[in-house]
């Protein structure tokens, strides 16, 4: 009987017993963190952990678990479409008060390998200035689309009907983001308007 109670003690506490092994390091202050995952698994990785954070009661020590992704405009088949992109493939971030139980949940995560920082058990919190920059891009925010080309300089079209043409610029419209490309066709030249993004700096 004592030996069925202490095997019964000793699968109760295996979870805890591989977080004693770790030094207590107890922080109390809440940082954000840095968290690999197999690639392509990222999302599975966000949902995986929000729903161990509910599940273990992890509330109160992790805050926020994000994938940044970032809205980018790219041309499609002549149309400009939003499109949502990862700014770190392979990575997760975690907003987190990091001690020995909060450390053991995000790490034995399924699809996640590991922490970022010198010693994978004493991860390096990011700073500041890297947490604004990264959250600043993230969210439903409208992009931007700036003209980088000059009026008289040569592009290559790489989108619509005139793909795979050259060209040169002979009017920029910086407000609606189009470009007039003069095109060589049938040996003579001719005007197009062109959208920025379907256009390539030769």
């Amino acid at each position: 009987m004592a030996k069925d109670n202490k095997k019964q003690n000793n699968k109760i506490g295996e979870g805890q017993s591989l977080l004693s092994t770790r030094k207590d390091d107890e922080t109390h202050e809440r940082h954000w963190y840095a968290v690999h995952t197999y690639s392509g698994y990222e999302d599975a990785v966000l949902s995986y952990l929000k729903q161990r954070i509910e599940s273990l009661t992890m509330e109160d020590k992790i805050f926020d678990v994000i994938v940044p992704k970032e809205t980018k405009i790219k041309i499609k088949d002549g149309k400009r479409k939003k499109i949502e992109e990862k700014i770190y493939p392979g990575y997760v971030l975690v907003d987190m008060i990091k001690d020995s139980d909060s450390w053991y949940v995000v790490r034995n995560t399924p699809r996640v390998t590991g922490f970022v920082g010198a010693d994978p058990t004493e991860p390096t919190p990011l700073s500041k200035q890297e947490v604004d920059r990264i959250l600043s891009k993230v969210g439903d925010k409208d992009p931007e689309v700036l003209v980088d080309f000059d009026e008289g300089e040569p592009v290559k079209i790489i989108d619509g009907p005139f793909k795979d043409y050259d060209g040169k610029v002979i009017e920029v419209d910086q407000q609606r983001g189009k470009l007039k490309v003069s095109v060589a066709m049938f040996g003579r030249d001719t005007t197009v308007e062109l959208d920025s993004l379907q256009v390539d700096k030769i």
